[in-house]
């Protein structure tokens, strides 16, 4: 995929960021999910996720250029700044998504905090000519991918999750799977101060 060129120099690609918003669950609370979804995972084939990276995903972006990632952080403030309340989200069932091959924690009732979030930022983001994935919000956490057999039992404790804050990540592909990395962190309780 061609990158847009550096200022000055038109032969040179623009590095790419591959960039999301996400609500990021303190370890207590990733510990939470790890624990609840345990019995299931080891009944079913696939590669789990490490417990470190379950997040829930507001908005993904894709490939970024490096220079766009201060319009980025700028989108993200002025979201933050509109809403200021904490979110809360209950995680009380795993599904199976057959396509994509996904096991995940999903919430039976509609979390409408993260839904909000996740709207404000999408329509945000478009405005400013950015292209989010524009699939309707559902609260999920990927527990583990390339799963092809599972258990009919798929009964979990309800976890429930609550942030503060949202996050820009960033995302790395490595040998060992999937690095993740805030680039910024949005205060939902900072506004309207």
């Amino acid at each position: 995929m061609a990158g847009a060129s550096h200022v000055g120099d038109a032969t040179r690609p623009e590095p790419q960021h591959r960039l999301f918003f996400a609500l990021w669950p303190s370890e207590a609370m990733q510990l939470a999910l790890a624990n609840a979804a345990r019995t299931v995972l080891a009944a079913c084939d696939g590669t789990s996720v490490p417990t470190q990276n379950l997040h829930l995903t507001l908005a993904f972006l894709g490939n970024v250029p490096a220079s766009r990632i201060t319009e980025l952080i700028d989108i993200g403030a002025r979201v933050a700044a509109a809403r200021g309340d904490p979110i809360a989200v209950t995680l009380d069932r795993i599904d199976y998504w057959r396509k994509p091959q996904l096991l995940c924690a999903t919430a039976t009732s509609v979390a409408p905090g993260a839904t909000a979030l996740a709207a404000d930022l999408k329509r945000a983001l478009t405005e400013s000519g950015f292209a989010p994935d524009l699939k309707p919000f559902r609260a999920h956490a990927t527990l583990a991918r390339k799963v092809r057999r599972v258990t009919r039992d798929r009964n979990m404790a309800p976890v429930r999750w609550s942030f503060d804050a949202f996050r820009l990540v960033e995302s790395r592909t490595a040998p060992e799977g999937s690095l993740y990395s805030s680039r910024e962190i949005f205060g939902l309780d900072e506004m309207r101060r």
